[in-house]
């Protein structure tokens, strides 16, 4: 695959998602770092971002529920580059009949190189960073050139 640089913007697209036994974390996760979320732009799937909405005061752009095609919604706007960073609360212990879904999900974000948070210590230490508020290049496959048979 060959790769190009991506740059992504000062103000970030920032989806939100958990798991039900995660959800409240999030949202406690979301106050502390309210003043930060609030200079970005804001994505959530079903419940969660209605609920991040709600506890926050904070507009979200709300996809439809995970189980239902959220998490391929998300996935989406991350493969089209809409999307910068993935806080995603999941939860260990907890069966997931939509685990394919979150695998995939998972996936894309690694393909298309973005940071993801999947615990309040990870999401702590991406929202500390300088990158956070600043533009930066980041490395994503040229899909242009996989088309156009330059693929290596």
């Amino acid at each position: 695959m060959i790769y190009k640089e991506h740059s992504v913007s000062a103000r970030k697209c920032i989806a939100l998602v958990a798991h039900d036994n995660k959800k409240q974390e999030l949202v406690r996760w979301g106050k502390v770092h309210r003043e930060s979320l609030q200079q970005h732009e804001l994505f959530g799937t079903g419940t969660t971002g209605t609920l991040v909405e709600k506890e926050l005061g904070l507009p979200i752009t709300k996809l439809i529920s995970g189980p239902l095609g959220g998490d391929q919604q998300i996935g989406a706007l991350i493969s089209e580059c809409r999307l910068d960073l993935l806080v995603f609360f999941w939860d260990p212990f907890e069966p997931m009949p939509h685990d394919p879904d979150v695998k995939a999900l998972l996936r894309i974000a690694a393909v298309w190189n973005i940071p993801v948070a999947c615990n309040r210590s990870s999401a702590d230490y991406i929202f500390s960073s300088s990158l956070l508020s600043s533009t930066h290049l980041r490395e994503i496959p040229d899909y242009d050139s996989y088309v156009h048979g330059r693929a290596v």
